[in-house]
């Protein structure tokens, strides 16, 4: 028995999918092109980035693919491409994180435990050689998460303080009124 599968690995995408759209709302569209350095993606560019990043591992898991030597990277990579290249305005990009993360978080919250211990084997010379889909299944939330952080950042270079830290400062406010 584990006390973290399909339902729990959904609920906790849910909450960082939440958190980047609640980032993505309140960035104004006029920054959605801000850049901070030549070497990043603008803001638009990477909220899009971020709503297919679930895509690999749904082919993956979907497909039930125990070998990713199955895989054809290269066209694969080349439809993710293709759809983050879509121009989108702030409202759409918006809309699709929405509906991409919920479509990701039905699929988790319906994965039986027996399929998440399931091993898959990676490409020669990875280490480890295998990882269990559950594994593989919590990295486009680790994805997410880390491009959140740059997120905050720019909010930080465009003047807003990011509201996970301003519900950290009422906390610590209704506390010290105490």
């Amino acid at each position: 028995m584990t006390y973290y599968g399909g339902k729990e690995l959904a609920a906790a995408f849910r909450t960082v999918r939440g958190n980047t759209i609640k980032i993505a709302e309140e960035i104004p569209d006029n920054k959605y092109s801000f850049q901070p350095t030549a070497d990043v993606r603008p803001v638009g560019k990477l909220l899009v980035h971020i709503a297919v990043g679930p895509t690999f591992a749904t082919f993956i898991h979907q497909n039930k693919i125990d070998d990713l030597m199955k895989v054809n990277f290269g066209e694969l990579m080349g439809k993710i491409s293709a759809e983050e290249a879509k121009p989108r305005s702030k409202a759409e990009i918006v809309q699709f994180l929405k509906t991409e993360g919920e479509k990701f978080a039905a699929f988790l919250e319906g994965l039986p435990e027996p399929f998440l211990a399931e091993r898959v084997k990676m490409p020669p010379q990875a280490d480890p050689p295998t990882k269990s889909r559950f594994e593989m299944l919590l990295s486009p939330k680790e994805h997410e998460m880390h491009h959140r952080a740059q997120l905050m950042l720019v909010e930080r270079m465009v003047g807003i303080v990011p509201h996970l830290t301003r519900q950290a400062q009422e906390r610590m406010a209704a506390q010290a009124q105490r």
